[in-house]
């Protein structure tokens, strides 16, 4: 699975319509969109060992599913670059015809994130995933109020209380975060940058943060503008906000807090039984996504 995003994230490959409930959210694609479509499914001609599945074009970025049929004879790079080569010809084209006004030197930002499709089911859900965006990104957008706190999300055997962006749990790949306390500060920095490099790739961080090491990997990807999901030993007061960064990344789309447990105003230590607790549950959420359907999640 192949993603690349548009320099500066401006919208040039079109727009997103309707509701994304009783209207499918779609994209209508601008001229440029086109374009890019039809460069990507013109790759097999250069490289026939190389299959398109299927694609994504979105307002400001692009999904593809690449399918190695054969072996290639260069490395993967040197085609998704051949591709961006083409679509930068495209691009200079429209601005020259001054169907685009941008500033913009190039179209896409530098490099490409790639994630290999190897685990039991995961080139359909990856499938599912990219095919939901336009979805994801009018709900997002156009009704806020879908990111207030919600109640009696059911996982497996669980029932928590959410805030923050509830379709964070249907991202392809979940990776819960746990470690002992007892690592050193190198061992901590060195998991900050496997796990960033997890995130950099795609995975969505589950954890309590509970350790020191726990919440220094979590804050790392969080400070990189990662999204991550958040379990939280106290639940939420009826008009409870995130505070400080976690409001932001709530309004970006960039968080989930999930709370088993009911609101107290008390100050309370987490006790170890509920340490346990809280990583058993960060444990399933990750196998749910990994091994069986979505849950069905309630909207309010």
């Amino acid at each position: 699975m192949i993603t690349l995003v548009v320099e500066g994230r401006r919208p040039f490959f079109g727009t997103i319509y309707g509701d994304g409930t009783t209207q499918p959210a779609k994209i209508k694609r601008s001229q440029l969109g086109d374009a890019i479509v039809k460069a990507l499914f013109n790759i097999p001609e250069f490289y026939p060992q190389v299959e398109i599945l299927t694609q994504q074009i979105m307002p400001d970025h692009l999904h593809a599913i690449v399918f190695v049929k054969d072996t290639i004879p260069v490395h993967l790079g040197t085609i998704i670059n051949g591709f961006k080569v083409a679509c930068n010809r495209e691009f200079r084209s429209f601005k020259e015809k001054e169907i685009i006004k941008t500033d913009n030197t190039a179209l896409w930002q530098q490099g490409y994130n790639d994630i290999i499709l190897d685990n039991i089911g995961q080139l359909q859900r990856m499938k599912d995933y990219i095919h939901d965006n336009p979805r994801r990104y009018i709900i997002k957008h156009c009704h806020p109020e879908f990111f207030r706190i919600q109640h009696n999300i059911k996982i497996a055997n669980y029932t928590f209380a959410a805030q923050g962006n509830i379709f964070l749990l249907d991202a392809p790949n979940l990776l819960q975060v746990q470690c002992s306390k007892s690592l050193t500060k190198e061992q901590i920095q060195e998991l900050c940058q496997q796990f960033l490099a997890k995130a950099i790739n795609g995975a969505v961080l589950v954890s309590p943060s509970i350790s020191p090491g726990e919440k220094e990997i979590m804050k790392t990807v969080f400070n990189h503008g990662f999204p991550i999901i958040v379990l939280q030993e106290n639940g939420f007061a009826p008009l409870a906000k995130p505070g400080g960064r976690r409001f932001d990344a709530c309004a970006q789309g960039k968080m989930l807090m999930l709370a088993p447990w009911s609101h107290h105003n008390e100050k309370r230590s987490i006790t170890r039984q509920q340490c346990l607790e809280l990583n058993q549950m960060a444990r399933v959420i990750c196998d749910e996504n990994r091994h069986t359907p979505t849950p069905h999640l309630p909207l309010k």
